[in-house]
C-alpha cells in the first residue's frame, strides 16, 4: 500500500517538475495518464494535500492550481529509483499504444521530444538542425517551432523562450505496432558515422531497466558528435538498435519505403536473420534494426555551444503541427 502512495505521489511531483506554470488536479490527471498511471481526480486532490504539508508543493492560486516547491524538486530526486524505472517503462508502452499516426493518409499523432532555448538563439539553432536534416541523420526533417506562451509536448513554452519539437524514434513501435510486427527495442547507443556510413556502436545502454532514456543521458554528458557527422560524415550520433522477427523483414522493407514517402525517415539499417548487426547478436529467428535518434538534431544544438533544456517522450503531438524546416 506505501508503495502504491509513493508511486504516485512521485508521478505528481514528476509532473509539477516537467511542466512551466501552475497546474490544477485535473491537467495533472491527464498528464499521469500520458505516463502510464491512471487515477482519479479525487485522489489527485488528496495527495496534493499531503505534499502540502510536507512541504513538497505549493498552492500558486486556487485558480491556477499548484508548483513543486525546492524541498519537492530534492524529493524527486531522491525518490525510489525502482519506481522510475517502472513509471518510465509504463510511459513508453502507454504512449506507444496511444498514438495514431496513420503511415497511408500521412495523418494522426506521434510521439516527440521537446527543447527549451533562448528565443535570441533560434535561428543559429534551427541553422544547426537543417544540417542534420540534411545529412539524413534525424527523424524525418520536420520539427515544430513555438514562441513563448504557446505548448509543445503538453507543456507551455516559458517566456523569453522558443519550443522545439522533434518526432521522437519510440514513434516508430506504435507504427509497427499498428502494422502487427513485433518491434523489441533492446539498446540506446552511440553509433560512429565514418565516410557518411554507420560503422559500429561505441557505447551501449540496456533499455530495460533504465530510469532515463539512454540517447537524453549521451547528449547530456556531451558524448555525441552529431554535428562532426552532419558536416564531415565522421562522427558519434544517437540510435537505437531493435530487433524484429526475421520473417517481417519483407514487410518492414516496405513499411520503409512508405514512411519515406510521409516525410518519416529514420530505419538506418536492417540486418540478415540471426546475424549480428554493426557488431550487436540478435536472437533466434531475428533481424537487427538501427533506428535513427529523433534528438539527435538537438544534440547538434548543445555541440555548437548553446543552451538547451531537452526532454525525451515530451508527449504526444498531431504530425500535421511538423513542417519541414527547409
Amino acid at each position: 500500500m506505501m508503495e502504491k502512495v509513493e508511486r504516485t505521489q512521485s508521478a505528481i511531483l514528476k509532473v509539477l517538475s516537467d511542466v512551466h506554470e501552475p497546474v490544477g488536479a485535473s491537467r495533472i490527471v491527464e498528464l499521469l495518464l500520458g505516463a502510464g498511471l491512471d487515477v482519479s481526480a479525487r485522489t489527485v486532490r488528496f495527495h496534493l494535500l499531503e505534499l502540502d504539508r510536507r512541504g513538497l508543493t505549493a498552492l500558486a492560486s486556487r485558480r491556477s492550481g499548484r508548483v513543486i516547491t525546492q524541498a519537492g524538486r530534492d524529493e524527486l530526486a531522491k525518490s525510489n529509483v525502482l519506481l522510475k524505472v517502472g513509471l518510465v517503462s509504463a510511459k513508453v508502452d502507454t504512449m506507444t499504444y496511444t498514438m495514431s499516426f496513420d503511415v497511408g493518409t500521412g495523418e494522426g499523432t506521434v510521439i516527440t521530444n521537446t527543447a527549451l532555448l533562448h528565443r535570441d538563439c533560434l535561428q543559429e539553432a534551427l541553422a544547426e538542425m537543417r544540417q542534420v536534416f540534411r545529412a539524413q541523420l534525424g527523424v524525418g526533417n520536420r520539427a515544430i517551432i513555438v514562441p513563448a506562451g504557446e505548448q509543445v509536448g503538453g507543456a507551455v513554452v516559458p517566456e523569453g523562450f522558443a519550443g522545439i519539437g522533434t518526432v521522437c524514434s519510440i514513434t516508430f513501435s506504435g507504427i509497427f505496432l499498428r502494422r502487427c510486427i513485433p518491434l523489441v527495442s533492446r539498446f540506446g547507443g552511440l553509433l560512429e558515422i565514418r565516410d557518411r556510413k554507420p560503422v559500429r556502436f561505441v557505447d551501449l545502454i540496456e533499455y530495460r531497466g533504465t530510469t532515463l532514456d539512454p540517447l537524453e543521458v549521451f547528449i547530456q554528458a556531451g558524448m555525441t558528435r552529431v554535428r562532426d557527422a552532419a558536416r564531415t560524415g565522421n562522427g558519434l550520433i544517437c540510435a537505437g538498435f531493435r530487433e524484429i522477427p526475421a520473417v517481417a523483414i519483407p514487410d518492414v522493407e516496405q513499411l520503409r519505403i512508405e514512411l519515406r514517402r510521409k516525410g518519416l525517415n529514420g530505419l538506418l539499417a536492417m540486418g540478415r536473420p540471426n546475424q549480428p548487426l554493426f557488431g550487436i547478436p540478435v536472437s533466434d529467428g531475428h533481424a537487427g534494426l538501427v533506428v535513427l535518434g529523433g534528438l539527435n538534431p538537438v544534440a547538434a544544438i548543445r555541440e555548437a555551444g548553446y543552451s538547451v533544456r531537452l526532454r525525451s517522450l515530451a508527449g504526444i503531438e498531431e504530425y500535421t503541427r511538423f513542417r519541414p524546416l527547409e
